[in-house]
């Protein structure tokens, strides 16, 4: 039986990732207060400064065909997980 300590773990980790490359959606998944239930995805773009990986929310030209695709992507995952509940 899990503890308190891995139940907010668990809690804190995300529903799903997607990832194109070095941008990447991640699903959050949260109840609200009537019993439902509703997804969140935020959208960022991995990139590595010097030997450390760091993460952006900020987007060049080059990345927004990526962006959008990943942004598809996300929507039809969470799509299909609202349909299998429905």
């Amino acid at each position: 039986m899990p503890n308190e300590k891995e139940k907010t773990k668990e809690k804190e980790r995300p529903a799903h990732e997607i990832r194109l490359g070095r941008i990447k959606a991640v699903i959050w998944g949260n109840e609200i207060e009537n019993g439902g239930f509703r997804h969140n995805v935020q959208l960022r773009r991995i990139y590595k400064d010097g030997e450390e990986w760091k993460q952006s929310d900020s987007f060049g030209r080059d990345d927004l065909p990526l962006v959008a695709k990943v942004a598809d992507m996300a929507h039809t995952w969470i799509h299909e997980r609202v349909q299998d509940k429905a």
